[in-house]
């Protein structure tokens, strides 16, 4: 073998076995912060809570179950639960359940439950403020706070 046959076998054998850093530039608009991977703009597998909220959900065979009245987000910035509005007519009568974030499925931009009516009456009700604790019942603070910390900074 001729040395260039030979460097030109070993230059292929490397390439073959460095990972491919350099080959394409992505145009993903993500921008990595220590804790999060945050995007420029909405992504096609997400929702803004401003639109579920008061959105109708709707059961598997196209009938209005409820709309959503709040999500409940735990200290760690995640939604715990979603809040439906079950049975009311004209905003009386009804009652709240919670749901999984995971159980609510977008379809066509609309919001659909795998359960029907009935199940979710029969549920628990969801009470959105406890009045032993004030839980659920505090206002934003002045300056703004931050979720997970317990502090406003």
């Amino acid at each position: 073998m001729s040395k260039i046959t030979m460097t030109t076998a070993v230059a292929l054998a490397l390439a073959a076995t460095t990972p491919a850093v350099f080959a394409q530039t992505s145009h993903d608009t993500r921008v990595v912060t220590p804790n999060t991977v945050m995007s420029h703009s909405i992504q096609p597998d997400e929702i803004r809570a401003s639109k579920m909220i008061g959105s109708t959900v709707y059961d598997v065979q196209n009938r209005n179950i409820g709309s959503v009245k709040d999500l409940v987000l735990g200290r760690s910035g995640n939604v715990d639960a979603v809040v439906i509005d079950v049975g009311s007519f004209l905003g009386m009568g009804g009652k709240y359940v919670a749901v999984p974030v995971s159980d609510i499925k977008t379809d066509n931009n609309r919001l659909t439950l795998d359960r029907t009516k009935e199940q979710l009456q029969q549920m628990a009700q969801y009470r959105l403020e406890d009045r032993n604790t004030g839980a659920g019942s505090s206002t934003s603070p002045p300056e703004g706070g931050r979720l997970g910390t317990g502090t406003g900074r």
